[in-house]
C-alpha cells in the first residue's frame, strides 16, 4: 500500500516539473525573441543555445527558491501543504497554457505566486498569507518593469549619441555580433531566476510534507527543474517570439543588443538580491523602452496595452483559479 504523503509529493514534483518545462517554453521565448527578430541567430540554434544557458543558469543559485518557498506563506504551519502547493500549480499551469495558446507574452511568475496565495487562503484563511513577504515579492514584480524601460531607455540613448554617425551597415553587422554574447547573458539570467520558482515550491511542499526542516534546495530538485526548463526551452515557443520580436517594436540590431542588456541586467540584480521577478514584463518593458529611445511613435502601444491587461488580471485570476481548485480537491479526497 502507497503512503499517501508520498503517493502527494510524487505529484507535487510531477507538476512542478510540468510547470518548469511549460515555462521553458513560454516564457524562455522572450530571451531570444530579439536575437531572432534581428537575425543575429537562426530560430533552431538560438533556442538550443538558450536551452544550455537556462540550464546552466538554473544550477548556479538558489536564492529566489527560498523567497518564493518561505516568504509567501509558512509550509510548517500548512495543514494541507501539498495539496495547498498541488493546486496552485494546477492553476498555474492552465493560466500558462491559455496565455501560449493566444500568444500572450503573461508572466509564469504572477501566474505561480497569485495561485500560491490563492490555494493558501483557500486553505487556511486570508490570514495564513505572509503579507510582508508577498508584499516585497510584489513590490519587486512591479517595480522591475518599471527599472527595465528605464535602463533600455538610457542604453539606448546612449547608444544613438554614440554611433549617431556611424556607418548604418557596419554598426548591424557589430551590433548582431554582439547580440549572440547578450543573448547568452539573456538566457542565463532568465535561468537563475525563473528555474528557481520551481525549486521554490517543490522545497515548500518537501517542509509541508514532512521531508526536511529548512528551505534549503535539495540537489535533485535543482538538478530536476533545471533539465525540465531546459527541454521546454528547446522546443521553443514560437507565438510568443512573434509578439515579442515584431509585435511592440521593429528591431534592429542596436536595439535589439539595448533591450538584451538592459532587462538580462535588471533580472541578474533581482536574482543576487534574492526576489523573483517577471522576466516576460521586464524584457516587454525594455524593449518598449529602447522603441521610446528612437521615438514614441516607433513602440505598438497596443500591444502594450494588452500585456499590461494580461499582467494586471493575471494574479486575480490565478488566484482565484487555485482557490476553486483547491476547494474541489478538498471537497472530494479531504
Amino acid at each position: 500500500m502507497f503512503d499517501p504523503v508520498i503517493v502527494q509529493m510524487a505529484i507535487v514534483v510531477v507538476l512542478a516539473l510540468s510547470f518548469d518545462f511549460i515555462n521553458g517554453f513560454h516564457d524562455t521565448a522572450n530571451t531570444i525573441a530579439t536575437s531572432i527578430s534581428t537575425k543575429a541567430l537562426p530560430a533552431r540554434v538560438a533556442i538550443i543555445f538558450s536551452a544550455f544557458m537556462n540550464l546552466l543558469g538554473a544550477m548556479a543559485f538558489t536564492g529566489v527558491a527560498k523567497t518564493i518557498g518561505g516568504k509567501i506563506a509558512d509550509p510548517l504551519k500548512l495543514e494541507h501543504g501539498m495539496i495547498i502547493v498541488a493546486a496552485a500549480l494546477v492553476a498555474a499551469i492552465a493560466w500558462n497554457l491559455v496565455t501560449w495558446y493566444f500568444g500572450i507574452p503573461s508572466s509564469s511568475s504572477h501566474a505561480l505566486i497569485g495561485s500560491l496565495a490563492g490555494s493558501v487562503i483557500a486553505a487556511e484563511g486570508i490570514m495564513a498569507v505572509n503579507y510582508a513577504g508577498f508584499i516585497t515579492i510584489l513590490e519587486a514584480l512591479l517595480l522591475s518593469p518599471v527599472i527595465a524601460f528605464i535602463i533600455g531607455y538610457l542604453i539606448m540613448s546612449l547608444i544613438r549619441k554614440v554611433f549617431k554617425n556611424s556607418n548604418p551597415g557596419k554598426m548591424n553587422r557589430n551590433f548582431r555580433t554582439l547580440q549572440i554574447f547578450t543573448a547568452a547573458w539573456q538566457a542565463f539570467s532568465h535561468g537563475t531566476n525563473d528555474a528557481q520558482k520551481s525549486m521554490g515550491i517543490i522545497t515548500f511542499a518537501l517542509v509541508a510534507g514532512g521531508f526536511q526542516a529548512n528551505l534549503d534546495v535539495p540537489f535533485w530538485v535543482k538538478v530536476t527543474c533545471a533539465v525540465a526548463m531546459a527541454l521546454g526551452t528547446s522546443i521553443g515557443g514560437y507565438r510568443i517570439i512573434k509578439t515579442i520580436g515584431t509585435r511592440i517594436i521593429k528591431l534592429e540590431p542596436a536595439s535589439g543588443f539595448a533591450a538584451d542588456v538592459s532587462s538580462a541586467l535588471i533580472i541578474i540584480l533581482a536574482t543576487l538580491i534574492k526576489l523573483p521577478v517577471s522576466t516576460t514584463h521586464v524584457i516587454s518593458s525594455s524593449i518598449m523602452g529602447v522603441g521610446s529611445a528612437k521615438r514614441l511613435s516607433s513602440v505598438r502601444w497596443s500591444t502594450g496595452q494588452q500585456m499590461v491587461v494580461a499582467w494586471v488580471i493575471t494574479l486575480p485570476v490565478t488566484a482565484f483559479l487555485a482557490f476553486m481548485i483547491y476547494w474541489i480537491a478538498s471537497f472530494l479526497f479531504l
